[in-house]
């Protein structure tokens, strides 16, 4: 327990510090977190969705058309090119007239389109004065619906600007809509995420891409809950501030197409019918390239990113809180293991071969899914924990071994003494909870063999028949616990760890029977007679460890398991038998053993029923009476009597089977199959 209370003094505080550098975004560790995750988009090879274009100013239309900003015709001539596209997003602002007749034929163009959604910035100084028919006009294009249900129910959060910048006053009457194309760039500069709308003097307005999915869809957005929206029966996840994580595609997925191919002609209409275009200018020093995990990138792909994401149903989510789940597992990790691995480098070995299939498995859930989850501050608190507990570890090792060569000595064989001196993690010094087999034989009518030989014969007797059963406990891997008199106990899985300590409890228990059977010839031939006994052994969580006083302890073992497979031992004169074994047992053997259902038993002072087994040789003969004994048992079982009584008289006859007695008894007795209470030890 000191040695627990040791660890978690070191892990505590760094699973505190790992948790509040992930929640509160502590710089620079978010920045690094960023960075590390933006692999995802290395890794993946999704397409964008075809039907859309991004028709870019870029430097051949420059060259043609002269420095940015032009006379608004140039611009209505590609626009005019536009009429069959769905939907025009319009990546750029027209906040300053020029000409009458400038200004209302690229009105006109635009008017002339299907839809069409200007662009506007929301900011927080001001760089315009803002009409009311300009401010009337804009509100057109708010969400009403979506601000409505957000007053009912306080969220999702969106982020508001007091200024914003808009179209001049013909260009907002001829778009169709408006939406903001302002962004929100994470602590490292980047853009990541894309906001889904933001508020402006009390009204909740759309960006640019959800504008125009809007329009395209002919769908309202609605709130679905505190983190979720939907347009149409698509849903959008949002994080607390009311963003979007836009899933990149490789830039040269995106298709980009040239203002001049739009205006001369080389790219004809019919090649818009049906998609949703985005009009930006892409030249430098014209327009906004701006950083992304992918790189550099025009800034409309952001629009064509989200609306691609929306359609394509590669939308980003970001489970809640399973990177803090994630944060606590990898602290733990380090100090779970200690108790697993006793070497280091096995340790080592672990931790960082767990980490390496999480990773590969969340970023496969990243490609498949879209399921986003930050594995940078996990592996922060893998490496400071794994440092810290081995250090500890180091420290408690060295004081260990010298403690074990001194306590376990006196009672531990030297080979299973050299094996915990080897796993020394394998012990825990006081008390643990641990799943054993138990153990117990007894031999039968020892008071009638005492009493009818001198005391140094029967301790000869004893020493003869003790060596044979210890040697069939150690060298199956168990610990020999005490001698009781004439009975024996002891356990394992403990305190060296045994994967199958079930099938080493039963071997050893028919070793025991074997290596009797030796020994009686031997007395038989010295006119001694033969010795009986009976084995119980049972499978549960019991206490392990050294108890006793600080001068003098014992290792050994306590708990209701214990006291279980004593009374089972006990049992095994009921049936005649000479070894039992509880459900728990049989539920972690393995298939080689052989073993018959006796029935339910209440032992004294239990109250729950147990159901018994017997334990036999694998040899034919034990195979063909488990086959008849089953049949007998199944049909005594569904209370037909008068077949039972057959059935096991049958064996009693040809096998002498004594289980087959004990059944045929209570059959006489008119006793139906139930559970058997045991009224004494």
């Amino acid at each position: 327990m000191k040695e627990k209370a040791l660890y978690l003094g070191v892990l505590i505080p760094i699973l505190i510090l790992t948790l509040l550098l992930q929640i509160y975004k502590v710089e620079p560790f978010e920045s690094f977190s960023l960075r590390f995750n933006d692999v995802n988009f290395d890794l993946q090879e999704k397409k964008p969705n075809p039907n859309i274009v991004f028709v870019a100013v870029d430097e051949p239309s420059v060259n043609e058309y002269g420095r940015w900003p032009w006379d608004r015709e140039k611009l209505a001539k590609g626009i005019d090119a536009l009429v069959q596209a769905d939907v025009v997003l319009m990546d750029m602002i027209f906040s300053e007239p020029t000409t009458l007749g400038q200004d209302s034929i690229l009105g006109e163009s635009l008017s002339s389109l299907n839809a069409s959604v200007c662009g506007f910035f929301l900011r927080n100084n001001a760089t315009q004065d803002i009409t009311d028919d300009e401010l009337d006009i804009l509100s057109d294009s708010s969400l009403d619906l979506l601000q409505s249900q957000i007053a009912q129910y306080s969220k999702p959060n969106f982020a508001s600007a007091p200024f914003a910048e808009i179209n001049i006053l013909s260009i907002l009457e001829s778009c169709t809509m408006s939406g903001s194309f302002s962004t929100v760039r994470a602590s490292d500069d980047k853009l990541r995420a894309y906001p889904i709308s933001m508020y402006f003097q009390n009204l909740l307005y759309p960006s640019l891409g959800v504008q125009g999915l809007r329009l395209k869809l002919n769908e309202d957005i609605q709130r679905v809950d505190d983190y979720r929206v939907k347009i149409g029966e698509k849903e959008i996840p949002l994080n607390s501030e009311g963003l979007i994580r836009l899933n990149f595609y490789n830039e040269e997925q995106y298709k980009i197409v040239s203002f001049l191919d739009v205006a001369k002609g080389i790219i004809k209409p019919e090649y818009f019918k049906g998609k949703i275009v985005v009009l930006g200018i892409t030249e430098v020093g014209a327009g906004d390239v701006v950083s992304t995990p992918i790189g550099s990138i025009p800034g409309p792909l952001l629009h064509y990113t989200f609306i691609s994401n929306f359609l394509e149903n590669h939308l980003i989510r970001e489970p809640k809180n399973v990177t803090l789940y994630l944060i606590v597992f990898m602290v733990l990790l380090p100090f779970l293991l200690i108790f697993v691995f006793k070497k280091i480098l096995h340790r080592a070995a672990v931790n960082i071969s767990v980490y390496l299939l999480l990773y590969v498995y969340i970023r496969y859930l990243f490609v498949e899914q879209m399921i986003y989850i930050d594995l940078f501050y996990p592996l922060i608190s893998l490496f400071l924990s794994l440092v810290a507990v081995e250090a500890v570890a180091f420290n408690i090792q060295e004081k260990s071994s010298k403690f074990m060569r001194g306590a376990f000595s006196s009672y531990l064989s030297g080979d299973l003494l050299d094996q915990l001196i080897a796993n020394p993690d394998a012990l825990s010094l006081g008390g643990e909870s641990k799943e054993l087999s138990i153990l117990f034989s007894d031999i039968r009518g020892f008071t009638t063999i005492s009493e009818s030989m001198d005391p140094v014969s029967l301790i000869n007797l004893l020493n003869r028949y003790f060596t044979p059963m210890t040697n069939s406990v150690l060298e199956n891997g168990g610990m020999l616990d005490k001698y009781i008199g004439d009975a024996v106990m002891a356990f394992f899985n403990a305190p060296v760890n045994i994967k199958k300590h079930a099938d080493a409890s039963c071997t050893t228990a028919l070793e025991m029977i074997q290596r009797l059977e030796i020994l009686n010839v031997e007395l038989e031939k010295e006119n001694i007679n033969a010795i009986k006994i009976g084995i119980g052994i049972n499978t549960a969580e019991v206490v392990v460890g050294n108890m006793g006083s600080d001068s003098r302890f014992n290792y050994t073992v306590i708990g209701d398991g214990v006291n279980l497979a004593s009374r089972v031992e006990g049992l095994t004169k009921n049936y005649g038998v000479d070894i039992l074994i509880t459900e728990f047992t049989v539920a972690k053997i393995s298939e080689e053993f052989i073993y018959r259902e006796i029935e339910p038993v209440k032992v004294k002072g239990k109250e729950e029923a147990v159901l018994l087994y017997q334990l036999m040789k694998n040899d034919d003969e034990s195979k063909t009476i488990k086959e008849l004994y089953d049949k007998a048992l199944s049909v005594y079982k569904s209370d037909k009597l008068e077949e039972a009584q057959m059935l096991f008289s049958s064996l009693v006859d040809k096998y002498d089977d004594n289980p087959s007695k004990f059944f045929l008894k209570n059959i006489k007795d008119g006793q139906l199959w139930g559970i058997h209470k045991m009224t004494t030890k």
